[in-house]
C-alpha cells in the first residue's frame, strides 16, 4: 500500500524534471501544477508532498540552474592546467557536455528573467561570477588584470551569443572550431597534444 501511494505522488526529482522539460520547451508561464500532473500522469496532490507551492518549485528550478551551469563553469575554471590553452579547453568542455552546462536551461532562465526582476538580479550575479571565474583563469596564467577581464568578457559573451541565437551546427564542426576559439581567446596556438586530449574527451 505504501509503495502504491509513493508511485501515485512520484518523487521530488520527478516533478522537478518535468518542470524543467516544460520550462525549456514552453517557458515559465507553462509551468503549472495541473499541467505537470497531467504530464506525469500523477495526482495533483502528489506535488504538495514535495513542494509547498509553485514558488518553491521555481526556487528549486533556479537552484538547479545555478548549481549546474554556474557551479560547473567555476569548477572547470579552477581545474589545474599546465598552460592557458589547456585551461581553456577545460572550460570549453562546458559548451559540449550538457551535463556540465545546459544551454537550453540557460536560455530558458534568461527568458524567464525578462519578466522577473528578482531572477534578473540572480542572472546578473551568475554572469558576474562566471566572468570573474574566467578572468581568474587568465590571471593565473600570467595575464594582466585588464587583459584577463576583457578576455573573460569575450569568452562569456561569445557563449551567451551562441545560446541566445540558438545556433545549430554539426557537433563535428563545432569540435573542429574549438581549437581556433582557444587560440583567439588566449593569443596562443594550442599544442597538438592539448588539442588531441580535448577531442578525445568528446569523440
Amino acid at each position: 500500500m505504501h509503495g502504491s501511494r509513493s508511485r501515485q505522488r512520484g518523487s521530488k526529482d520527478l516533478w522537478l524534471d518535468a518542470a524543467y522539460e516544460v520550462l525549456v520547451s514552453d517557458g515559465i508561464d507553462a509551468v503549472k501544477v495541473m499541467g505537470l500532473a497531467k504530464k506525469l500522469n500523477l495526482a495533483r496532490t502528489g506535488f504538495y508532498w514535495f513542494f509547498a507551492d509553485l514558488k518553491e518549485l521555481h526556487s528549486a528550478m533556479i537552484a538547479r540552474w545555478e548549481n549546474q551551469n554556474t557551479g560547473n563553469l567555476v569548477a572547470r575554471c579552477n581545474m589545474d592546467a599546465p598552460n592557458i590553452c589547456h585551461a581553456l579547453f577545460n572550460l570549453m568542455d562546458c559548451w559540449l557536455d550538457p551535463s556540465l552546462f545546459d544551454a537550453r536551461l540557460d536560455l530558458a532562465i534568461r527568458n524567464w528573467a525578462r519578466v522577473d526582476d528578482d531572477l534578473q538580479r540572480r542572472v546578473n550575479e551568475a554572469d558576474r561570477i562566471r566572468i570573474e571565474a574566467v578572468a581568474g583563469l587568465f590571471r593565473r596564467h600570467g595575464f594582466s588584470p585588464d587583459q584577463a577581464h576583457v578576455r573573460s568578457l569575450t569568452v562569456i559573451y561569445t557563449q551567451i551569443g551562441y545560446i541566445s541565437m540558438q545556433i545549430e551546427e554539426a557537433r563535428s564542426d563545432r569540435l573542429a572550431r574549438v581549437q581556433h576559439y582557444v587560440e583567439i581567446f588566449s593569443g596562443t596556438v594550442p599544442s597538438r597534444r592539448d588539442v588531441e586530449r580535448f577531442l578525445a574527451r568528446h569523440t
